[in-house]
Order: C-alpha cells, then sequence, then structure tokens
C-alpha cells in the first residue's frame, strides 16, 4: 500500500511540473496559432458553451506534458527522494506515460463544466461573476474542478487511497491557485483569482 501524503506529493509534484509546461505553451507566440476555441461557437440558450478562453491551445499541451513527466519520474524513480518515490504505484514507465496522458486530459476538461455554467449565467470568459457569494463559489469550483478531475481518472485507473484524495484536496487547490497568480502575471490570464 502506498503511504498517501507521499502519494499525494508525488501526484502535485508531478501535475506541477506540467504545470510549468503548460504555462511556458501558453505564453508562446506558437500558441496563438492554436488559440480558436474548442466550442467552435457553438452556443446554448444563446450563450457560448464554454468560451473564448477554452482554446485548443489549452488542451495541447497538457496532456502530454503530464504523460511525458509522469514517464521520466518512471525510469527515475530509484533516483527520486525517497518521499516523492514512496508514492509512486508499481507500474512500467509506458503505464505512467499512459497514466499522465489521462490526467492531463482529465485536468483539462474537468474545467469545462464550470465555464459552461458560468457562460449560461452571462460572466465572461476570465472574469469572476459579480455577485459575491457567486464569486465565491466559482473561486471555489475553479480551484477544485481540475483537482478532482484527476483524481476521479486515477481513482478509475490505479489504488486510490481516502488519505491520498485528502491531501490532494488540502494541498492542491493552493498550488492550482499559485499557478493562476503566475499566469496572470505571465499575462496570459485577466485576473489571478
Amino acid at each position: 500500500m502506498l503511504d498517501p501524503f507521499a502519494n499525494a506529493l508525488f501526484l502535485i509534484f508531478v501535475m506541477s511540473i506540467a504545470g510549468v509546461a503548460h504555462a511556458c505553451w501558453l505564453r508562446s507566440p506558437l500558441s496563438q496559432r492554436f488559440a480558436s476555441p474548442i466550442d467552435f461557437g457553438v452556443t446554448f440558450w444563446r450563450h457560448p458553451l464554454f468560451g473564448k478562453n477554452k482554446t485548443w491551445r489549452g488542451l495541447m499541451v497538457m496532456p502530454p506534458a503530464c504523460a511525458a513527466v509522469f514517464y521520466v519520474a518512471a525510469i527515475t524513480r530509484h533516483h527520486l527522494p525517497a518521499w516523492l518515490s514512496r508514492g509512486m504505484w508499481d507500474l512500467s514507465p509506458a503505464n505512467y506515460a499512459q497514466l499522465g496522458l489521462v490526467c492531463g486530459l482529465a485536468f483539462m476538461l474537468a474545467e469545462l463544466p464550470n465555464s459552461f455554467f458560468k457562460r449560461q449565467i452571462d460572466v465572461a470568459p476570465g472574469m469572476a461573476p459579480r455577485r459575491p457569494l457567486l464569486a465565491a463559489l466559482c473561486f471555489v469550483i475553479d480551484r477544485l474542478d481540475s483537482v478532482v478531475g484527476v483524481l476521479l481518472a486515477l481513482t478509475l485507473l490505479v489504488p486510490m487511497s481516502l488519505q491520498t484524495w485528502l491531501w490532494v484536496l488540502v494541498l492542491g487547490p493552493g498550488v492550482h491557485w499559485l499557478f493562476s497568480v503566475w499566469l496572470y502575471r505571465l499575462k496570459v490570464k485577466a485576473r489571478p483569482l
């Protein structure tokens, strides 16, 4: 059985490294070529499905970056610090790459329901709702949606303990928020929260 805290740290570590690759890609001029919305401009009750900020460029890098980071972690496992390697499953590097690909895809796709909801209540892409209670709710969901998406995908594929879920839910949203602030400072996001 994996150490739940080490497992949570491993997940946050590898997803964060993939997040750095994702942020660098979003900042690159080349990524602008793929800035078309994934909803193709389709509307639902006269509102965009996801909005202009959910683009192909965002979806292009996180899944392969996660696959690469998971793979590298697997092939360097015996050189990683014990606190990190104790949180790794007994899988082949190829299985780790597949797991990473699924995690990256789950991370990105889990953001879509919240985007859909915000478009339906007339919140502009990249903005927060005007009503304070709704803004607070969307802030919490924005920090948790991708984290929960990854945890659900992992639970379907590998053994996951409740303690790992709890540690990731406690630590992961803070790391996700730090990435949001960083993307804002890089001028990739319209607001830091």
